[in-house]
């Protein structure tokens, strides 16, 4: 659903999307964090150049299939590809960023090369690696881990520290390479940036 469909390889996207370095904290749903710094630009910029149409109300991400590569692809347990969603005005927000490098350096495979997102005020689960296809769509995408467990993966995934997981509490987190746990934050320190995209919503039933 965009008036300009394209393919883009990374060299692309390196060229001409502006890179610059952002540093942002990262919460992993199962209780640590860490901050990194990551290179890239605003996926908002690539969707500008694609243009949506009025219909489009979320954007859908597909990872790589290559399980002679992934040995965990090859996983009955799970429904590959690894497919993740963004409502299309928390795509659009300045912070959500397509990453091309990190630490000063292009991607490695393990860190989701050639191009991943990274979305800082959810879970780390919702920053999909390896992206090969993105689609504007009318329907909420059904994300990988909202099909292996809806119970305990939802779609929005907002770092909430008053919502637990059903088997761990979120409300304190381990920083990598500290001692002892530091208090997690709402939308993991971002709510002035993001907090307004859920007015009104129930964040504990839409967690």
């Amino acid at each position: 659903m965009v008036q300009n469909p394209g393919v883009y390889n990374i060299d692309d996207l390196r060229t001409q999307f502006v890179q610059r370095e952002r540093v942002y904290r990262m919460r992993c749903v199962e209780g640590w964090s860490m901050v990194i710094p990551w290179m890239g630009f605003p996926l908002s910029e690539l969707l500008n150049a694609v243009e949506p149409t009025s219909d489009a109300k979320y954007v859908r991400f597909e990872t790589v299939y290559r399980p002679e590569e992934m040995p965990g692809q090859s996983s009955s347990y799970y429904d590959w590809p690894y497919i993740e969603g963004l409502r299309v005005d928390e795509a659009m927000n300045d912070l959500t960023l397509l990453a091309t490098g990190l630490y000063g350096r292009d991607l490695l495979p393990q860190s989701g090369a050639p191009v991943r997102l990274v979305v800082p005020w959810k879970y780390g689960f919702k920053s999909i690696k390896s992206i090969v296809r993105i689609d504007l769509v009318d329907e909420q995408p059904v994300s990988l881990w909202e099909t292996a467990a809806p119970n305990e993966y939802g779609f929005y995934a907002n770092v909430n520290p008053d919502v637990s997981h059903p088997r761990w509490s979120q409300s304190s987190e381990r920083r990598i390479g500290e001692t002892g746990r530091r208090p997690t934050l709402a939308f993991n320190g971002y709510s002035e940036e993001v907090a307004h995209l859920y007015e009104g919503m129930d964040l504990k039933a839409n967690f």
